[in-house]
């Protein structure tokens, strides 16, 4: 493990092709880690500082990175939107390590980190045409709790939310 991470070894079920990543709690040195990540997966391209500025005056920002054979292949960040309330922001996994329970094992270790400081609910956001992660939240246990126009995208935001302590 290197300075500045925590490891969450956090698996919850056995699976043939299911990767066992290994999921860290990464500190401000490895966020460009996972902008490099983002940048993989989204357009437009972010730097370091998009990422930093969406932190200033947040609480509890967690920034998790999954690792495969130390090589980084998926991140989770959030951080607290509201007492008793965790949001997760942003994550993603690279393509050649989708569909093996990557996101999964992100995911359920961010629940663990959440319920563990205290959250009772946490909640997520995803844009109307990205279908994959609309199966996975439902999939995950998440309830829909709303839909809000998002102008950046001209496109509908899908709000999620879930009861931890359930």
């Amino acid at each position: 493990m290197t300075a500045g991470t925590r490891s969450l070894k956090y698996q919850s079920f056995e699976d043939r092709n299911v990767a066992q990543a290994d999921i860290i709690i990464a500190d401000e040195r490895l966020l460009p880690q996972a902008v490099e990540l983002y940048n993989s997966i989204f357009r437009p391209r972010r730097e370091v500082d998009f990422f930093k500025r969406r932190f200033m005056g947040r609480y509890n920002v967690l920034n998790l990175l999954a690792r495969i054979d130390e090589r980084p292949v998926g991140f989770w960040i959030g951080f607290e939107l509201k007492p008793g309330m965790f949001y997760h922001w942003l994550g993603g996994v690279h393509p050649d390590f989708r569909r093996k329970g990557v996101a999964r094992q992100l995911q359920e270790a961010q629940q663990a980190w959440a319920r563990d400081h205290g959250y009772e609910h946490i909640r997520c956001e995803c844009l109307n045409h990205q279908r994959e992660f609309l199966h996975f939240a439902i999939a995950m246990g998440y309830d829909i709790c709303g839909i809000r126009w998002d102008s950046t995208h001209a496109d509908n935001l899908v709000c999620f939310e879930k009861n931890l302590l359930e």
